[in-house]
């Protein structure tokens, strides 16, 4: 457990700075990529520099929170600085896109131990009434990522050598590794127990191969079988593992419980309606609304605004309301918002797109932080880091499948028109780099678009209106194993 004398403030700060390190390394390397791969060659690889890094975090995530309840916060975060800052000056000097792909892949292995873990100090170190105003403290720096990100890519791409997107990094999180160090302390733990290491081996191949089936969609049927194939062996050998291990892994009775199950299946459906939302209503306003690239950044920033403003209300009207409430409250606000969407027509005004996304992202906000909260409030401290990974590996494989799906009901509408020929991979993207004067009104191209993304929202909109099936399974009360510690 934490002791009581870490200093939270400064603890807190060190948190942030952990998360504006991931945050921000996203945002740079998705605004620098497209420079470095020209450089770097083999652009068929070109997605594995993504791919890899978020197969890597969501595969490990869960198995570096079940290390932190055995061994403690503090090893495991300093542990996941120190892989992640590696990465980060290996993959400045990457010489290939192979190497840049293992080198990102490193870098995916430190998040999934910082990001679940630094969230589980967080519930270590306040309680509940407390821990969503710090929550909105941390949604504000993903959401000023967001922002400064793509900026400071173009600045360095522009005026820099391309390693620096990587190196920028570096100061903030070695200010990160000083703050946990000097401020995070723990109590000693007198726990022994045995390391499931064939069941998190398992489980890694079984959550990477799906990653591969889901982000390779679209590419050669033989890999995608063959990843389908071994996700359903290796994921059927874990479930025999965990059910025989005398300390498993990954708890099959914590994902049982009512209210972790109810909360990390509401944060699944409403992170791929969110991947829906950030994927796919740039191009709408783009091409349909016939808008600037400009104009379409702002209706998305909208999302960035409703998020941290939801999760700060949400510390402030949770204990008042109770967790239940407002999460039933946020799960109607994101097919709401997806509503606006669905309703969009060639001669709407950006401004129902961007009050779309101000909704939606007002709804995620709340519920990202309520579940959070929640499952965290259901579990005592030898369950808590598992118990948060438990969520956020279902954020990061909800954001995966939304793509996914999202993207092959998109393909389907580009490909079946009616009374049009089909658009193609080539003409969209050709279409996206022109400007909006370019495409005329009556354009059959833009209708097809139309039909394409339309239907697109309206899957979007369906998953969303499950989020709503999910928090009403929330039960009404929710009791924890151990008192929240304060610090």
């Amino acid at each position: 457990m934490t002791h009581p004398r870490s200093n939270r403030a400064l603890v807190i700060a060190a948190v942030m700075a952990s998360m504006a390190m991931i945050a921000i390394e996203a945002t740079i390397v998705s605004t620098a990529m497209p420079q470095i791969a020209a450089q770097l060659g083999q652009l068929n690889l070109y997605s594995w520099v993504f791919s890899s890094f978020l197969l890597a975090q969501t595969a490990m995530t869960v198995v570096f929170g079940k290390l932190s309840d055995i061994y403690g916060r503090k090893p495991i975060i300093l542990f996941g600085i120190v892989v992640f800052l590696v990465a980060s000056v290996l993959a400045g000097f990457a010489w290939s896109m192979p190497s840049m792909i293992a080198f990102r892949l490193l870098q995916g292995i430190g998040a999934g131990a910082l990001q679940p873990v630094t969230m589980t100090v967080v519930g270590d170190l306040f309680p509940g009434a407390e821990r969503g105003k710090v929550q909105g403290y941390l949604a504000s720096v993903w959401a000023l990522s967001a922002v400064v990100g793509p900026l400071l890519g173009s600045v360095i791409v522009h005026n820099l050598p391309w390693a620096w997107v990587f190196w920028i990094n570096i100061p903030i999180g070695l200010l990160a590794l000083a703050g946990f160090i000097a401020f995070l302390h723990e109590e000693k733990q007198s726990r022994t127990t045995s390391i499931d290491v064939l069941g998190a081996g398992l489980f890694a191949v079984a959550i990477a191969s799906l990653m591969v089936a889901l982000t390779e969609s679209a590419g050669a049927a033989a890999y995608t079988f063959a990843a389908i194939v071994i996700f359903v062996v290796s994921f059927a050998l874990f479930l025999w593992q965990e059910r025989r291990a005398e300390a498993p892994m990954v708890s099959l009775d914590l994902w049982r419980q009512r209210p972790i199950a109810a909360a990390n299946g509401a944060t699944f459906l409403a992170s791929m309606a969110i991947m829906g939302l950030t994927t796919f209503l740039p191009m709408y306003v783009q091409t349909v609304l016939n808008r600037s690239a400009v104009v379409a950044g702002f209706a998305l920033t909208m999302l960035l605004i409703g998020w941290p403003l939801a999760a700060t209300l949400a510390s402030r009207l949770f204990p008042r309301f109770g967790l239940r409430r407002m999460m039933i409250f946020g799960s109607a606000c994101i097919p709401a918002g997806a509503l606006l969407l669905v309703l969009l027509s060639p001669q709407s005004s950006p401004v129902q797109a961007g009050a779309g996304s101000l909704v939606m992202g007002f709804g995620m906000g709340l519920i990202s932080i309520c579940s959070l909260v929640l499952i965290q409030e259901s579990v005592g401290w030898s369950e808590r880091g598992s118990a948060t990974a438990s969520n956020i590996f279902a954020r990061n494989l909800g954001s995966t499948l939304g793509a996914a799906v999202l993207g092959a009901v998109l393909s389907y509408g580009l490909a079946h028109t009616a009374g049009a020929d089909p658009v193609t991979s080539d003409q969209l993207r050709s279409l996206l780099e022109e400007t909006g004067a370019a495409l005329a009104a009556e354009s059959p191209i833009r209708l097809v678009l139309q039909d394409a993304l339309h239907l697109t929202f309206i899957v979007m909109f369906l998953i969303a209106a499950l989020i709503v099936l999910a928090c009403l399974y929330v039960p009404g009360v929710v009791r924890h194993a151990e008192p929240v510690r304060e610090s």
